[in-house]
């Protein structure tokens, strides 16, 4: 695979030359008659991927286009889901199949059967958010997101308008809809996933000093509370942003800082070493598992979509 003045070329080769094992523990979930494919282009910052197994179609954010748009599995063709989005960024479907939506434009929404919205949050305690990010539901129903100010700080990504709350990790209540901080003390909290059995969260912390950071904490027996903080992986140069994991408790994160050799998507082990790397031209900002057997992983990049089977499945819940 390579990016050159025609445009992104597709490896003309098995295995794709994109596709790299860090350790021997990524071997068993490298396809080596596979390769990465670009399956849709033309967006300005594409964000938060969500697949639709009962239609075979992904959602994709494309947060300064103001839209959603929508991929067909089957035909390939790309529409218009939602414009406008009200600068729509992280996805994710609850456990009964809805779809639930973070704003730039400053609340966390709920999409019912019908496609009437439903306004989950967009204040905390009188104040009103900044621009939810990402976001994932858990086994209980529960919905839990990060809040930082990106949406805010222009009016490329949302509206430009001054900070009036903390950039903190929310949990709402899965029966009640209740509101809590379960996270304050994150500089910029971005991406987040729950380890298979959600005993760990998994945030970036996108403004890490000196480097940005992958944080794991332990969830409390409640099911509701976070306990030992601490540092899963040190993202050195690169720039961790959305992630998901896979069924053995494998980190798929989304990577990049606009340099060939950080751009794409890195792969770490349960034990936070750095196992695979999937190389693109673009760099990743968010991704999901997904296709008939969830053993697809669909790639938000910059202005394009890519894709790539795995020998692997997503945990539920992403």
């Amino acid at each position: 695979m390579s990016d050159t003045s025609s445009g992104w070329q597709p490896a003309n080769h098995y295995p794709d030359p994109a596709i790299t094992a860090l350790d021997p523990r990524f071997e068993k979930y490298w396809i080596k008659l596979g390769a990465v494919e670009r399956i849709a282009t033309g967006m300005r910052w594409a964000e938060g991927p969500v697949y639709f197994g009962d239609g075979r179609y992904l959602l994709c954010s494309d947060i300064p286009n103001n839209r959603i748009i929508r991929w067909d599995e089957e035909t390939g063709a790309v529409s218009d889901f939602r414009r406008p989005s009200n600068y729509a960024n992280g996805n994710t479907r609850d456990r009964q199949g809805r779809i639930i939506t973070c704003e730039h434009g400053r609340r966390l929404i709920r999409t019912e059967y019908d496609g009437s919205i439903t306004v989950l949050m967009d204040k905390f305690e009188g104040k009103r958010l900044n621009s939810p990010n990402d976001v994932v539901v858990k086994s209980d129903n529960s919905i839990w997101f990060t809040d930082p100010s990106f949406g805010i700080l222009s009016d490329y990504e949302g509206d430009r308008a001054p900070s009036e709350i903390g950039m903190n990790v929310y949990r709402i209540d899965g029966e009640t809809l209740q509101p809590s901080i379960v996270a304050d003390d994150i500089l910029a909290p971005n991406g987040l996933c729950f380890s298979p059995d959600e005993s760990i969260l998994y945030i970036v912390e996108s403004r890490g000093v000196p480097t940005r950071k992958i944080l794991a904490y332990d969830v409390a027996a409640d099911g509701r509370t976070l306990r030992n903080k601490r540092i899963a992986i040190d993202a050195g140069p690169g720039t961790p942003d959305g992630m998901r994991c896979d069924i053995d408790g494998n980190l798929w994160c989304g990577w990049g800082m606009g340099t060939p050799e950080l751009d794409g998507v890195m792969i770490f082990a349960p034990d936070g070493a750095p196992i695979g790397r999937i190389a693109l031209p673009e760099r990743c900002a968010n991704l999901a598992f997904g296709g008939r057997k969830r053993n697809r992983l669909f790639m938000a990049a910059s202005q394009s979509i890519y894709a790539v089977y795995v020998n692997t499945q997503g945990a539920l819940g992403g």
